[in-house]
């Protein structure tokens, strides 16, 4: 799953895209559970152009149906900008 951003590929995971393969690995028989090792499963960590990411899910059978009940997703902090303000000493 690769997002455009800008008019080119992003080089991370989109977070929705992230939260649907949590899920996707907490029902078991789906391909995605099974190519994270199968069975139950409450998280999953998969590698991506930037890295890996670690998410987590909870489903569960309602009247024959899966449901996600839960999804767990963390992103790292990281410095974005630095400046500096000016702010005037009668400001205050």
């Amino acid at each position: 799953v690769r997002a455009l951003s800008m008019g080119k590929l992003h080089h991370a995971m989109m977070g929705t895209a992230a939260v649907a393969i949590a899920t996707a690995s907490a029902v078991p028989g789906t391909l995605v559970n099974l190519a994270a090792g199968g069975g139950d499963r409450t998280d999953v960590t998969f590698g991506h152009p930037s890295g890996t990411l670690r998410v987590g899910a909870e489903a569960s059978q309602v009247n024959g149906q899966w449901t996600a009940t839960k999804a767990i997703m963390s992103r790292s902090a990281r410095i974005l900008m630095e400046g500096w303000v000016r702010v005037p000493g009668d400001s205050f």
